[in-house]
């Protein structure tokens, strides 16, 4: 809750209570535009940030198969 709460101050979230809906949630959380740069931002970087630990892994791994002589 502090964090939406937060996320809200910063404009990034928008809260609407639909208490008076038939259906039973009462509140919807929704990005806002600027949310949704922020996600996109956020999810680029974390993107950038696997592919970099794949690389290495995936260096060590053809290292370490070169050390046993394993065929690839």
């Amino acid at each position: 809750n502090y964090c939406l709460k937060a996320l809200v101050d910063r404009g990034l979230v928008k809260l609407g209570n639909f208490a008076k809906s038939d259906r039973k949630i009462g509140y919807a959380y929704l990005l806002t535009p600027e949310g949704i740069t922020e996600k996109a931002k956020i999810t680029a970087r974390f993107l950038e940030q696997k592919l970099v630990e794949y690389e290495e892994l995936r260096s060590e791994i053809d290292h370490l198969k070169s050390e046993l002589k394993i065929k690839k």
